[in-house]
């Protein structure tokens, strides 16, 4: 059965497992068409190259309807170009990658039946996506229970990789606590003392709330309130009204579409008219500064990708990336906006997933279920403290994606937005993000 996102306009030109094509379809016979038309796959541009090579099976996990679509579908926009990529650079071991996409609508139930799908059923080699955390710590125990990896694209909730951390898992980007060490000094020292935060009431906000507290009290700071929203409120005036008292600045963390409404009615209730507003990065992502209008002029936030070609982000790498991220995006929303980090991060955990493959030797399902556990163990021990630097592959910049909990840390980047653009304010070198390791998982 179709899922509802195959059905819109921005997915005409995607290749997945079980996509037809009305010429394909109409070239069957009526009853092979009824028999076949329901699995047949769309020969991608660059399959006839690869001839019968079995491909790399790999699982894309993302909400692509429900309250983070939008944030969904710009995170399968990097796992998309970093497919594309590989593929028309002749694969990974001479075999191609095919991407089997499952929607888990928002829902963390759904996530986990999805996932099991994908690995029982659909029998991926690994698993790459996430974006929501509650979702991600609801499919974790399945990739490792499966004993298949899986390497997370968005999830930030620091749980992932500390008091819940499983050696089958790995997140090639930054986190709350690394995030936290980087900001809290500019909150501080540059923009005030005392600090209300705002959060969605959810895993990642919460464990991200806790690590701005700790950080700004460590910075001298205080945090004298926070307010919990819960996840997809349609209208937070009733708890935008309760933060009353003495502060200097405001601290969201929010995303998406919940940052547009928190954004606005903050901004009609005149609170960030009273008070400095800064937060996470992902409040002022790319995608929504045209719903955020002026209403976010001045914000204040870190992030780890922002979309500016300006040094140190003006190399051959990053306008390359930024260029053809462009045109996927504006093949899923016409206004084409900038690249976001969700974009960035999908598409650099695909790229950690070539490199540790190619180190590997990893066959997956190929070598049989028998040998499946063994191939998957090859290629976590790649993947473990691996050293990446700044390319085409990863026009971020250099990472470094840690052994001991499979966390990785990169540069941290303050910004503003000055005339509904990001401004970069400064860099925080990735040395100066790491924070010590709170993991243990049984080694194998």
């Amino acid at each position: 059965m179709a899922e509802r996102w195959q059905s819109e306009p921005w997915t005409k030109d995607m290749w997945w497992s079980g996509k037809t094509t009305r010429r394909r379809f109409l070239g069957l016979s009526a009853t092979a068409a009824g028999a076949l038309g329901a699995t047949m796959l769309v020969p991608a541009p660059w399959r006839e190259a690869f001839g019968q090579a079995k491909p790399y099976k790999i699982g894309v996990l993302q909400p692509l309807t429900g309250a983070a679509a939008a944030g969904g579908k710009t995170a399968l926009v990097g796992s998309q170009l970093a497919a594309d990529r590989i593929n028309k650079s002749g694969g990974i071991n001479g075999r191609p990658i095919e991407l089997v996409i499952a929607d888990y609508e928002s829902k963390p139930d759904v996530g986990r039946r999805k996932a099991e799908k994908l690995v029982v059923e659909d029998k991926v080699d690994v698993g790459e996506g996430g974006y929501l955390s509650n979702v991600c710590l609801a499919c974790m125990p399945v990739f490792e229970e499966q004993e298949t990896v899986f390497m997370i694209g968005v999830c930030l909730d620091t749980t992932i990789t500390t008091s819940k951390c499983s050696r089958y898992v790995f997140r090639p980007f930054d986190y709350a606590p690394s995030q936290a060490v980087a900001f809290a000094p500019y909150l501080v020292k540059k923009l005030g003392k005392k600090w209300h935060i705002v959060y969605l009431d959810y895993a990642w906000g919460q464990s991200t709330r806790d690590a701005y507290v700790e950080q700004i009290k460590k910075q001298g700071g205080d945090v004298v309130g926070t307010t919990g929203i819960p996840l997809g409120t349609a209208d937070m005036t009733a708890f935008i009204s309760k933060i009353t008292g003495s502060f200097d600045g405001l601290f969201a963390i929010m995303f998406g579409a919940n940052a547009v409404t928190f954004t606005n009615q903050a901004y009609d209730l005149g609170l960030t008219k009273k008070a400095k507003y800064a937060g996470d990065g992902a409040v002022a992502e790319s995608t929504h500064l045209t719903a955020l209008g002026q209403k976010v002029e001045g914000f204040t936030g870190v992030n780890r990708y922002i979309p500016v070609l300006t040094k140190p982000l003006d190399t051959p790498y990053h306008k390359k990336f930024f260029e053809e991220s462009k045109i996927l995006l504006k093949q899923m929303d016409p206004s084409g906006p900038d690249p976001d980090r969700y974009v960035q991060s999908n598409f650099e955990a695909m790229n950690f997933l070539k490199l540790g493959i190619q180190k590997s030797g990893f066959k997956g399902r190929a070598a049989g279920d028998a040998e499946f556990k063994k191939e998957s163990l090859k290629l976590i021990e790649a993947l473990e403290g691996m050293e990446v630097k700044e390319g085409d592959d990863f026009p971020q910049g250099d990472k470094t994606l840690r052994r001991e909990d499979h966390q990785a840390f990169l540069r941290q980047f303050i910004f503003d937005i000055h005339n509904n653009k990001h401004r970069l304010l400064e860099v925080i070198p990735r040395e100066k993000t790491v924070v010590a390791p709170a993991c243990t998982f049984p080694k194998a």
